[in-house]
């Protein structure tokens, strides 16, 4: 079995050979971001598979498909680990702004805690549309990228320890909640992990498993595909049609690159 390090350079099309610093995370997330979509597709096949990294690896760089933040996130945690970060997984709680509360399906966040230099740091390439691109720091400095502005506040709750706060660039005007997590817990091993893939793919109020969903970001904002309609953002502008459900793979394959229903 190849390393993660060098099928997840290969995926994201970033120089094997290449030592990785602090000071570049911010291109491996924009390009994971580019590359890798955010995906719930295996939930309608059916399909759900012990998280580990034989497994993962098998799913994003041998059959060039996406996932959701349990996959995404655990793998780029063995990627940044193998390239020598001090990483672990911590778990969270994305907030229901329909709702204006968190979700009765409770932590099913999985997230990246870093450490670089005594300082703290939030590493997300899971979250769907809304990600910050570059390491949030604990401090609560903001940092902005292509897609917004995102801080982190410290905020003890049943919840958690900390908030992660975004403002979508073209989106929103005023902070919003992303997600509270706890920083102070790390997780130990993937039980966790596996459990969040389980309460994601079973409860009956999980988002992801009532319709099929892929997003990705561009250049100039996201697109993203339901099994009934196509979004483009670019530039601040919205462009919407709807689809045909008998159209669904063709668009995964032409927009994502990939034909993620048709399986060995």
């Amino acid at each position: 079995m190849e390393r993660v390090n060098t099928l997840f350079r290969r995926r994201i099309d970033f120089p094997e050979n290449e030592e990785i610093i602090f000071e570049m995370l911010n291109t491996i997330l924009e390009k994971t971001a580019l590359s890798i979509p955010f995906e719930n597709l295996c939930i309608f096949e059916n399909e759900k598979r012990e998280i580990n990294k034989r497994n993962l690896i098998d799913k994003l760089f041998y059959k060039n498909q996406g996932g959701l933040c349990y996959e995404l996130n655990t793998m780029l945690y063995y990627f940044l680990q193998e390239n020598g970060f001090d990483v672990s997984l911590i778990r969270g709680i994305v907030y229901n702004h329909s709702t204006n509360s968190y979700p009765v399906s409770g932590r099913t966040h999985i997230t990246i805690l870093l450490n670089h230099q005594d300082n703290e740091y939030i590493v997300d390439t899971g979250f769907g549309g809304n990600l910050p691109l570059k390491p949030v720091p604990l401090n609560g400095e903001i940092v902005n990228s292509f897609n917004g502005e995102f801080r982190i506040k410290k905020v003890e709750s049943e919840y958690g320890d900390h908030v992660l706060e975004m403002k979508l660039r073209h989106k929103d005007t005023d902070w919003k909640i992303g997600y509270a997590f706890q920083a102070s817990r790390p997780l130990n091993d993937l039980q966790e992990v596996n459990e969040v893939q389980q309460i994601i793919h079973d409860h009956p109020h999980s988002p992801f498993n009532k319709n099929p969903l892929v997003t990705r970001l561009t250049k100039g904002g996201n697109i993203t595909l339901t099994d009934t309609s196509i979004t483009h953002w670019h530039d601040g502008k919205m462009e919407k049609k709807e689809i045909h459900r008998n159209d669904f793979n063709n668009l995964v394959s032409q927009y994502f690159q990939y034909g993620l229903l048709e399986r060995d």
